[in-house]
């Protein structure tokens, strides 16, 4: 993959300046294209500026306007560590997703891949928001530092850096050369590290030395963590190294705004940096936005705080049914409320656990026959109507029309609602005896009752849960409720307790070829329909159980053979198989897709779609659009006015 292709005429410049000694300024002036930077503020020669190579963000090639300078965004949140989503959809990697999900190097000048070998080239003169040079040091100190210190990181380095569990050959070439080599392919690699979350496979060495036993003793290090009352110099580390969570200004960044407030407040500043890495085709460098400013809030105000214009920029804690709410307040107070298709393979969704504990339900979740009986028995129009003003897409919990991956049958295989075909599969499974009230009686003479788990603060999940308990009685299934904490509900579905448990469905809905499969497989840690066979596969057969099944089994096969290649059109027929195998055997029971996001955005508010995608991974929310590139229309009011 290389990045060139959208900068060169940066390229050029490059190896013209080199050639010639030729200054840039005189270069950019050669070619008609304004150096504007830094434009924010003062330009004295102490502050730094982007990158001699930039990324440069074709604006008009995506149909979105040159900007002007200036402003500040506020949005809110619910709580203060809710400011780590900047760092989700400000999405700035190493390598990202651009809006049409094609991966592309960012902070990276370049990315060449050859095998299992991955060059990685820094952009010449890119610098942290302090100032201090970026370079493949910063990639050492993570790797040898951080990623090998079993101190600081005991289970060694992430899943994603090891093939056949073992790490590859990392080579550190010159101050912008890194390369990393495994002996077969990592097509898992290049996607995590665009993920929403970023694993962050570099560090602000010359900060976070200081801190480090390696560099100053370990004596010392306690000594500084102690006079913090901190246990020892890797929590101290640990709480300095605050590249995602952003609750430390003193950590520098490469992200395009930098942290000025500590926790505990109630309002979180944030600063463009300077030498952020991006510029638009005039010159100008990202972001144009000052400032962004986070108001917290309690969860319950979110939308009355929006719908009264006390934010610019929201969505993160909206959802659908708040949109008529939010369009009450749009002309009173000048903002737009967009609406985004949700890229989610079904919003609620069933988990039957296929590594139960109860031996007979196990044996029930099992049956294919008991599986599909239970997707029959739904009436998905209700709850469409229900729950998503019957603007959704009923079926199967799969990805969306917009995957290149898609075909109509993912959807509606096993999806229809047929109570008769239920009750005659269930009755298949030995499902045919009943108690008196008319609930079926299990293989040892119980009801069959269903108890189904989920988040306590998934509201839509729990009001879908009262149409189904109504779907299921009429085919003789008692369906018990049970909501609870979040990390209870993990905590009982890994330990085999959990009969099914109801929560949003497929997360990559909008995958192309070369995203990792993880979770149609056990590949994927802590999955509610086989937690216990994710568990062995993660701990690599130390824990858990190995998967006994052979449907299930043929997904894991499917996900080996997708790691073991780079060809797309291998991957994509892989996919295409898992995807098929979840639509045959219902692992997951669907329900409805198809919701739709609200995204708040002020009227003089430029570059935010109307419409767009929104999902967690693969957009990071609304990271792919770019906020960097979001400006404040400085003539609209006085348009208005002239009006």
């Amino acid at each position: 993959m290389n990045g060139s292709d959208e900068r060169a005429g940066f390229s050029l410049l490059r190896r013209a300046r080199r050639d010639s000694g030729v200054s840039r300024r005189a270069l950019l002036g050669g070619l008609g294209v304004a150096l504007l930077w830094p434009r924010h503020g003062r330009a004295d020669a102490d502050v730094p500026g982007p990158p001699t190579t930039p990324f440069v963000a074709d604006l008009a090639a995506r149909g979105r306007k040159l900007g002007a300078a200036g402003g500040t965004i506020r949005t809110l949140i619910a709580k203060a560590r809710d400011t780590r989503y900047l760092s989700v959809y400000g999405y700035t990697r190493l390598v990202g997703y651009d809006s049409d999900l094609k991966l592309r190097p960012d902070v990276l000048e370049r990315v060449d891949v050859e095998g299992g070998r991955f060059t990685f080239t820094l952009r010449d003169g890119h610098r942290w928001s302090d100032g201090h040079p970026f370079t493949t040091e910063d990639f050492r100190y993570f790797w040898e530092d951080v990623a090998n210190d079993k101190t600081l990181s005991p289970e060694g380095p992430p899943a994603f850096l090891l093939v056949d569990g073992k790490a590859p050959q990392v080579e550190f070439l010159d101050g912008r050369t890194v390369r990393y080599t495994w002996e077969r392919p990592n097509p898992i690699f290049l996607p995590a590290l665009a993920a929403p979350r970023d694993p962050l496979i570099y560090r602000p060495s010359h900060y976070l030395k200081p801190y480090h036993a390696r560099y100053v003793g370990k004596e010392a290090a306690d000594a500084k963590a102690k006079a913090l009352k901190l246990r020892s110099w890797a929590a101290l580390h640990n709480r300095l190294d605050d590249n995602y969570e952003l609750n430390n200004p003193d950590c520098p960044t490469l992200q395009a705004w930098v942290p000025r407030t500590r926790s505990p407040a109630t309002r979180f500043r944030f600063e463009r940096n300077r030498s952020y890495h991006r510029v638009d085709t005039a010159g100008t460098q990202l972001p144009y936005v000052d400032s962004i400013v986070m108001d917290v809030a309690s969860q319950g105000l979110l939308v009355a705080k929006t719908n009264a214009g006390e934010a610019d920029l929201m969505f993160r804690g909206l959802s659908m049914p708040d949109i008529p709410s939010l369009k009450e307040g749009e002309k009173a107070h000048r903002y737009r409320t967009n609406l985004w298709p949700v890229a989610r393979g079904s919003e609620i969704a069933l988990y039957p656990n296929l590594t139960t504990q109860d031996p007979v339900l196990r044996a029930l979740n099992r049956d294919v026959r008991f599986r599909h009986a239970l997707s029959l028995a739904l009436d998905r129009r209700t709850l469409n109507n229900t729950l998503l003003f019957g603007l959704g897409t009923e079926g199967n919990d799969t990805i969306v029309p917009e995957s290149p991956l898609f075909s109509p049958e993912l959807r509606t295989l096993n999806a229809s609602y047929d109570p008769a075909q239920a009750a005659h599969l269930l009755d298949e499974a030995g499902l045919d005896r009943r108690d008196g009230s008319g609930t079926r009686l299990m293989a040892d003479g119980r009801p069959l009752e269903i108890v189904v788990e989920s988040d306590g603060e998934a509201e839509m999940v729990l009001d879908a849960l009262l149409l189904i308990t109504e779907f299921w009685r009429e085919v003789g299934i008692r369906l018990i409720t049970k909501p609870q904490e979040r990390t209870n509900l993990h905590r009982r579905s890994i330990a085999g307790l959990t009969v099914m448990v109801a929560a949003q469905g497929l997360d990559l809905a909008v995958p192309t070829a070369i995203m990792p499969p993880t979770e149609l497989s056990p590949a994927q840690p802590e999955h509610y329909s086989w937690p216990l066979w994710s568990l062995n596969v993660e701990s690599r057969g130390k824990s858990g159980q190995p998967c006994d099944v052979p449907e299930v089994r043929q997904l894991l096969d499917l996900d080996r053979q997708w790691r073991d290649t780079n060809d797309a059109e291998t991957q994509a027929s892989i996919w295409r198989a898992m995807l098929m195998n979840h639509a045959q055997n219902t692992w997951v029971i669907g329900t409805v897709a198809g919701a739709l996001q609200p995204v708040v955005g002020a009227d003089r508010l430029i570059n935010l779609p109307k419409r767009a995608l929104y999902s967690w991974e693969p957009t990071a929310m609304i990271g792919v659009q770019r906020l960097d590139e979001m400006f404040w229309d400085k003539g609209a009011d006085s348009r208005a006015e002239a009006r």
